[in-house]
């Protein structure tokens, strides 16, 4: 049996429900429904939906998908993947969209249907990466609709790693303080 903590709401949707691996935190207020799968040691944060009615969404190890965020599909043609140790900014929009490992997702960015975002891939706050466009591994992404304006630098490198393991931290000190805790099988 695994222990997880959510105080988050959690909704079956046409007989799929949401599973989580161990560690996992679902701040309160938070929603996840239907087919979704969250790896372990992540975390979904307060007003953040993750909606996948419609198709699937897979979220890996060590992801973070801060406040306000949202994470929907398109029905029959664009679910969403995410990759380990990916950060996703407050007030997101991630839609129907493939995140690969290590990549960064700025507050209020918007990624669209078909866009997939190489490994170390840098989006920047307020970008909109329109439908299926490619970034390819370490670009920074900025502007809206989004474009490649240069490679990442070792210091965006670095906040990309720091960042998903500081959120680790953090829902690491918000479970020690949770009173709410249930255990799945």
């Amino acid at each position: 049996m695994q222990e997880v903590h959510l105080a988050g709401n959690i909704l079956e949707y046409m007989g799929k429900r949401p599973i989580f691996k161990d560690g996992v935190f679902l701040a309160p207020g938070s929603l996840v429904v239907g087919d979704v799968v969250i790896g372990k040691d992540s975390s979904i944060w307060f007003q953040t939906l993750i909606r996948g009615d419609v198709n699937y969404i897979r979220i890996g190890d060590n992801v973070n998908i801060q406040d306000m965020t949202v994470v929907h599909v398109s029905r029959n043609t664009h679910p969403v993947e995410i990759g380990d140790n990916v950060s996703v900014g407050h007030r997101a929009v991630l839609h129907g969209c493939k995140l690969k490992n290590n990549s960064f997702v700025g507050m209020g960015a918007i990624i669209m249907d078909g866009v997939e975002l190489g490994e170390y891939s840098f989006v920047a706050a307020g970008a909109m990466v329109t439908p299926g466009k490619i970034i390819p591994p370490g670009a920074m992404v900025m502007g809206s609709p989004a474009k490649i304006v240069r490679d990442i630098t070792e210091e965006e490198r670095n906040l990309i790693e720091r960042t998903a393991a500081n959120y680790v931290s953090y829902k690491n000190n918000y479970l020690e303080d949770f009173s709410y805790r249930i255990s799945i099988v």
